[in-house]
């Protein structure tokens, strides 16, 4: 007789598609999506969050399994931690039953159960300057715990897996390196949907048409190099080039420089910022740039 297969019960931290809207929240949904989509018979997914400003699932998810908590952000944050300090798992009665833990952002607390850590990078080590001061203390006492407490740990990229090699003495049989997927909805765009993108985001030149663009997307933040895009865009000018740079994303930590900048360097007429750009339009945004910059 064969016996049946019983799929692994895994929990998902899908904090990070509740409660953000650039990086980590595309990674964490469309993983959860994905999971349920196509491996429900190997894996049973629970998603797990914190339902913290009154936040929810992004519609892709409402039908999930999903069991949440109601803390603040920083009380939620900071218990976390406070579990792994203590090596007391409190959180393993709240959080669904299950075999395996996935941790999609830089925070696992404390459980009995194994776990998967997903960590991003640790910009925060290696550039300190460009963090927030509380945010920097939270991670820098945190994430030492958490990549040691991790059964597994998933590294998204090499560099990053030498960084933890490095900084965290961590053993690389720990770390898988597990790069992120490619969204079908990243292939070329037809040419009209292309203009009429164009026409809502480029710069216009003065008789109104649209000018050619750099492109740079992200979460307005000084680790994304925004400055020496500047001064390439500098350089552009002098050449001759008509080009401007459009930096699309929303206002994150310690943006106000990057923007003091753009007046610092006489750029007011070639720099715009778009703010948040919603997903639907970022595969025309890309088709439409001269070039795209990466930090």
């Amino acid at each position: 007789m064969i016996e049946a297969k019983h799929p692994l019960q895994v929990t998902l931290d899908a904090g990070p598609a509740v409660h953000q809207q650039a990086g980590l929240s595309r990674y964490a949904q469309q993983l959860a999506y994905h999971l349920l989509d196509r491996h429900s018979e190997d894996i049973a997914l629970t998603l797990f969050y914190n339902a913290h400003s009154n936040h929810l699932l992004p519609a892709a998810l409402q039908n999930a399994p999903a069991r949440s908590l109601s803390m603040g952000q920083y009380a939620w944050r900071l218990s976390v931690l406070a579990t792994q300090m203590a090596a007391y798992p409190a959180y393993e009665g709240r959080l669904p039953a299950g075999q395996l833990y996935h941790a999609t952002e830089h925070l696992l607390p404390y459980l009995r159960r194994p776990t998967v850590l997903t960590v991003h990078d640790l910009i925060f080590e290696r550039f300190p300057e460009h963090h927030k001061v509380t945010n920097r203390l939270f991670l820098t006492v945190g994430m030492r715990l958490f990549v040691k407490r991790a059964s597994t740990i998933i590294a998204v990229s090499q560099q990053t897996k030498r960084d933890l090699i490095a900084l965290y003495q961590t053993p690389a049989a720990k770390i898988h390196v597990i790069y992120q997927g490619i969204d079908p909805s990243f292939t070329p765009a037809p040419t009209e949907l292309i203009q009429q993108v164009r026409a809502t985001y480029a710069p216009r030149t003065a008789d109104g048409a649209a000018r050619p663009y750099l492109l740079m997307l992200g979460t307005l933040e000084p680790r994304k190099n925004h400055l020496t895009a500047m001064k390439a865009l500098l350089r552009l000018k002098a050449a001759g080039y008509p080009h401007a740079l459009l930096i699309a994303g929303g206002e994150g930590w310690l943006f106000e420089p990057i923007r003091a900048k753009v007046a610092e360097l006489g750029l007011q007429n070639d720099v715009h910022f778009t703010g948040y750009v919603p997903a639907a339009d970022l595969a025309s945004l890309y088709g439409g740039a001269t070039c795209v910059l990466q930090p």
